[in-house]
């Protein structure tokens, strides 16, 4: 597994990707929030497969960017 992190304004990026057994990577993204007990961590999986780990980070970074950007953030 390969974690990469990334700060935007309050917002904490992390991916982490894994070699599935085709031998492609996976992504998955956490947006972490606040700190103590009053952290919130949104967690998501994406489809998509990607030949190296570091074109999975980037989607998965992009996507997370894509998502603090929506004007009212789902709940």
């Amino acid at each position: 597994m390969s974690l990469n992190s990334l700060s935007v304004g309050r917002f904490l990026l992390s991916t982490v990707t894994r070699r599935t057994d085709c031998g492609q990577f996976a992504a998955s993204l956490s947006i972490r929030s606040g700190s103590g007990t009053g952290t919130h961590d949104r967690v998501f999986r994406f489809i998509p497969l990607f030949p190296s780990r570091r074109a999975a980070q980037r989607y998965a970074l992009a996507q997370g960017r894509e998502y603090l950007a929506l004007p009212a953030l789902p709940a």
